[in-house]
């Protein structure tokens, strides 16, 4: 039963997550830490933080530690395909239909209309991750993490590997 319940909590994201990687994000973290209860926040914060860190899809390298970390090596050929199950359906299914319509302004209102939804929900997961920051390691320490990366990613144009490894050091030595 833990193979089905890992390859549903990586489908079905895959398939209501319109927009990709990033929109699908908010739906596995509710699929594993509030409906699995597999991960905590934290925890969770942690495996997208190390799959954003590292190159590929961000979603298949999620799919495939908590496959693993619930089930095993099987468990995690499970997640990853149950990751890229949905868009390869589609793609053999749909291709024609797709590409025929790809120009439709139907099609482009609707991907206008589901932009807001996906940062909305980008942007309570991002709170979620600030609120356990905050709870875990202090206002100061939330606050200065939150202000360089926001400074090096965006003024200094940082890659976000190495913010990610720096925010990882620095809670290393100065939270442990």
């Amino acid at each position: 039963m833990i193979y089905w319940h890992i390859f549903l909590a990586f489908f079905i994201p895959g398939i209501v997550g319109y927009g990709g990687g990033p929109a699908t994000i908010p739906l596995v973290e509710n699929e594993v830490v509030h409906r699995y209860e597999w991960l905590s926040v934290q925890e969770f914060s942690e495996v997208l933080a190390l799959g954003n860190a590292l190159p590929g899809p961000i979603a298949t390298k999620m799919a495939g530690y908590i496959g693993y970390e619930q089930a095993g090596i099987l468990g995690a050929a499970v997640g990853v395909f149950a990751t890229v199950a949905p868009s390869l359906i589609l793609m053999i299914a749909l291709m024609s239909l797709l590409y025929k319509f790809k120009d439709s302004p139907k099609v482009k209102r609707m991907s206008n209309y589901v932009r807001p939804t996906i940062a909305l929900l980008l942007g309570v997961m991002a709170y979620r991750f600030f609120a356990q920051s905050y709870e875990g390691a202090g206002l100061i320490h939330s606050a200065i993490l939150v202000i360089a990366s926001f400074l090096l990613l965006e003024k200094w144009k940082v890659h976000p590997a190495y913010v990610i490894v720096g925010a990882l050091v620095y809670g290393a030595v100065l939270l442990s």
